[in-house]
Parts: C-alpha cells; structure tokens; sequence
C-alpha cells in the first residue's frame, strides 16, 4: 500500500488538550480524530489496528464455544425499567423518546437484550449451556471524557454471556472465557493482571477484572509478589489490631475552633489520629424513594471505602451527605460530626479497627466542638462492624505478602451474573428432571477502544507509537530515502511484492518528502520494522530498523524476506515474554 494514497494526517506538535501519552502519540500519529468531546472517529491506521483486534477475539470465542451475533444499540426503556436499572444508571444513560413518544436508551451494555432474546427462544436445558457475544459500539454519558479513546461517550467494546441451567454449566463457560480473555490479551501484547473486582451497576459476583498497569489508570490496582490482586473497592488486608487495655476515662467535650479536618482536629485536642474517630456521613438510596442517614465510623487515618460499604447495606446508591443532610440529622457541619448521641434513625457502621480502641476522640455534633475519651457501647452504639476501609500499602495482603500500589486500566471484567436478570425477565428453562428453572447467567466484557488505549499506552515512547506485531497496522514500513530516484522506487515496489507474497503487510513511504519528515512520521506511526532504501540500493543492500529497540542492521535484498520473518518472531517472543 502507498503512503501517499493512504489517510494519515501526521502532526508536529502534540494537542493541547491530550495529558495520556497514548492520545497524544494517536492523535499526533493520525490514528484518531476528534469529533466532539469524547466521541472519536478512527482513522485508517486506527481502523487497521482495531480489525486485528477483533481478529483475534474473533478466533479466541470460538475456540471458548461461543457464537457471534448482534443486538441493536437502541433499545426499549421499559426493558431496563424492568430490571430497574434505567434508574440505576442515572445521568450516564442516553435517553430520549421517538415520534410516538416511546421512550428508548443507547444501550451501554446488554444484560437485558440478551437476556430477552434467550427467554424467548430457549426453552430446555439441552441447549444449554449456550455463550453468545457481539463486537459493538456502546453508550455512556461520560461527564469527564479524558485521555483520549480512553474515557470516551462513544466507546467499542465485545461483550459475551452465558446462559446455564445449573451452577456446573455456568462455572463451564465462565472457565472457558477466563482463558479466552487471557488468551487475547497475550496475543495482543498487552501486560496485564487479573484481580478481583466489584460488578457495580451490573451484578454478579466471582468478579474478576483484567487491568493493564498504566500511569494514567483510572484505577488502583493492589497486588503482590505472593500472587493476590484485587482492585483498590475489593481489596483486604489481614486484621492486626490489638485490643487496647487502658481504662476507660470519662467523656469530655472540648472546644475545637477552626478545626474541620482530621489533622486540625488531632492538633486541636493532641492526640494520634489512630485515636480519632472520622465519622462520615452518607445518604443511602434503599429503594425509589426511600433514603437512610448512614454513618460511618474510621480511624482518622484511614479512608472509607465506599463500595464495601454500599455492598454491606445492600442499598442502590451511596453519596456523601449534603451539609443540609448533616445539620438536619445530627445537628452540626461535617468537620464536627460524631456518633455519640446519634438518634436511631441514623445506622452506624464501622470499620473493625475502631472496635478495639479504647477513649476515642470524635466530633461532638456541635460546631467547633469535639469529644475525648468517647467509647463503644457507653457513650454511643455501632450497629455493624465490618471491613470498611481502603487498605494501604505495605499491610500485609491474605496471601502473607506486603501490598503494593500500582495504577491500571480496566481491559475486560467477567463475573457470574446468577438469575438475577432472568428472575425480572421470566427467562426460563426446563431442567432434566421437567422443571422450570431460571437460567443462571454470566457476563463478560472488554473494551475494545479501551485495548487500543492500553496498547498504545503501554508502548509508545518520547518519538511514537510502537506496536506489537500482532495488531499493527502494517508489518513492514519501507522507505526509500528519495522517491525521485527511479533505482529507489523501482527497489521499493519489488520489495513491497516479495514482501507481500511472503505474507507481510507493507506500508511503502512514496511520498516526495524529506527524510528527515519521512523517518519522523514512520517512527510516529509504530510499524514494527521500517526498510530504509538509501544510498547503497545500487549495491541490493537496505536498512532494517527494529522500532521497539532502535538497532538496525544492514540486508541484502535477497535476505530480506528471511530477515523479516526471524525478527518478527522475535518481536513476538519478546512481546510474549514481557
């Protein structure tokens, strides 16, 4: 293929715009285009990419058993409305009506599609257990679009689901796309760690998240040598607390002007933060209409997770209460709230390191005003203790290894939905013994676009993108030096055909540029190996250079096809390694 036909709208200077080094390598490199804020068109380099992409999960599914096919992206209100999460998902769902005022949604995810579909055409469980899945574009109001493809509007992603009539058919394929995802995310030269995760909006348990460790993650990974990783929302740590002994001393509230933080507090009043209760206040959403004032209670030094502790109540919502909310159900602003003389109609939670704390200092719910020696039971009342906090690095993970941080971005999730959608939906099977049953179900995701990103992110240096052979956009970017000298393009062209029929996807640079221009733009695009025809083309002799490392090397041109196939295979051993 000839550069010079082809659409790759290089530019010099990075967008103003573009903090991840992905969007601006992608961008720079003429991959992407932006439409308006989050949503993105895919140029053809992109487009080339993406094909390969889809290629290999392609190939992956079917291996795994599972059967490609399509739902629409726009679809019914009342479908989501029955499974309740047309309010679930709030403002990040696109929503609008026809002519006949009917209301519909760009679908972000199909649960209830598919769910639909299989109800009304499966109907014993020997057609069970059955995988299906689509490659489509899907929908979400993003309020913060960033990093280019990354966090986008409008956004590709494959999604699969299971359908089984017994907990043994569902473990089945959700084993078999565990490995199917791997086995795409190895292939595509992405360095990854599976970890466990929360299913938020959509359900489920035995989650398990595949998150490509990146700077510009949206997530904390929290991982160890020993082998554990889990997502910052899902992550424990191994309780080491020991119960303080000391007597308990009598309450006294104390004047604490112009302390609204922890440390201001402790400074206050001098004492450790491992003695100060935080006490956060939440508004949980239980149900339409229904909203319970929910307190919970942390070390000073610690932080509240808000997923476990969304998870415990069970509730559909959680948001930290407003000052109105503070004022009204204990009396004082947040900076002086506390547990002690909390009414009954606010829940207390807390975390299982407050219990073993002894004369305890926390807000006294009035303004400016804080309480020592506060204990558990005497002064005020817990009503549930859990695990409620986010852990921290270096506590020990429960494989008995330190934990450590690092920041990743979530490629694919896969958990087992159970029936929670064929309950609501009615999708149900005859068992083997002639009973009804509903089908348990399992759900599997990746981000297509969000691959891209990762990719791109994971390999691209100070000079462009550099893309594992894989999925790039062509395997070999020839470049003779002059496109005037008829010696170098008459070199170029029969490269390109001795390439080609070896199998080879060849970029040729025809273009009347400088070289200086034509070796930038080439590093910019990521072609694994660039063939440069210069000065010795007279003699058959060309350069190779590997994009990933920078060596090159000098070939005949009768060498050359062989010369290719070892590096490339290097490349992917390398990629496989890594």
């Amino acid at each position: 293929m000839k550069q010079s036909k082809l659409l790759i709208p290089t530019k010099k200077e990075n967008p103003s715009d573009a903090e991840a080094l992905s969007h601006i390598m992608m961008e720079r490199a003429g991959y992407i285009y932006q439409i308006s804020a989050g949503v993105w068109a895919y140029l053809p380099l992109a487009y080339r990419v993406i094909r390969k992409i889809h290629q290999i999960m392609h190939e992956e599914m079917e291996k795994a058993g599972a059967f490609q096919m399509e739902t629409p992206s726009m679809l019914p209100a009342d479908l989501w409305k029955q499974t309740g999460r047309y309010e679930a998902y709030g403002d990040t769902l696109y929503k609008f009506k026809d002519h006949n005022d009917r209301e519909y949604i760009l679908g972000p995810t199909d649960e209830e599609a598919m769910t639909e579909i299989l109800r009304d055409s499966v109907k014993s469980y020997k057609k069970l257990p059955l995988v299906v899945y689509q490659i489509t574009d899907k929908f979400r109001n993003e309020p913060r679009p960033r990093y280019g493809v990354l966090r986008g509007k409008e956004f590709s992603m494959l999604d699969a689901y299971s359908f089984a009539a017994d907990e043994e058919g569902l473990d089945e394929a959700y084993q078999a796309q565990a490995q199917a995802y791997r086995n795409i995310f190895d292939r595509a030269g992405l360095s990854y760690k599976v970890i466990l995760a929360d299913s938020g909006t959509i359900g489920g348990d035995n989650s398990q998240e595949f998150s490509a460790p990146a700077e510009i993650g949206e997530d904390v990974i929290v991982y160890t040598d020993g082998g554990y990783a889990a997502n910052l929302e899902k992550a424990t740590s191994k309780f080491d607390a020991v119960q303080q002994t000391a007597e308990p001393k009598e309450l006294e509230k104390k004047a604490t002007p112009g302390a609204h933080t922890v440390d201001e507090a402790c400074a206050s009043l001098g004492v450790d933060q491992g003695q100060m209760i935080k006490s956060m206040l939440y508004m949980a959403k239980m149900s339409e209409d229904d909203y319970q004032p929910v307190m919970v209670l942390m070390r000073g030094n610690d932080e509240v997770n808000e997923t476990k502790v969304e998870n415990a109540l069970d509730c559909d919502e959680l948001e930290l209460a407003s000052e109105e909310d503070a004022v009204k159900y204990l009396g004082a602003h947040p900076g002086s709230l506390g547990p002690v003389g909390v009414d009954e109609d606010v829940k207390i939670l807390a975390d299982n390191y407050v219990k073993v704390l002894v004369n305890m200092a926390c807000g006294a719910n009035d303004d400016g005003h804080h309480y020592v020696n506060a204990n558990i039971d005497r002064d005020f009342r817990v009503d549930e203790f859990g695990d409620f906090r986010n852990v921290q690095e270096g506590e020990i993970a429960p494989d008995g290894y330190p934990i450590k941080f690092t920041n990743g971005i979530e490629i694919g999730h896969i958990f087992k939905l159970g029936t929670g959608y064929s309950k609501k939906l009615g999708a149900q099977v005859l068992d083997k013994n002639g009973r009804l049953v509903d089908m348990i179900m399992g759900c599997y995701g990746i981000g297509v676009t969000r691959m891209l990103s990762a990719v791109a992110e994971q390999n691209a240096d100070e000079n462009g993108l550099v893309w594992p052979d894989s999925i790039a956009p062509f395997d070999v970017h020839v470049i003779p030096v002059n496109a005037k000298k008829d010696e170098q393009m008459a070199m170029a062209n029969e490269l390109e055909q001795q390439l080609t029929a070896a199998g080879y996807e060849v970029l040729v640079d025809d273009r009347k540029e400088r070289a200086g221009v034509k070796f930038a733009d080439s590093d910019l695009i990521g072609i694994p190996l660039r063939v440069t025809i210069g000065k010795k083309a007279t003699d058959g002799i060309v350069e190779v250079k590997i994009r990933k490392t920078g060596e090159t090397l000098e070939v005949k041109q009768e060498e050359l096809v062989n010369t290719v196939g070892i590096l490339l295979k290097q490349l992917d051993k390398q990629t496989s390694n890594d």
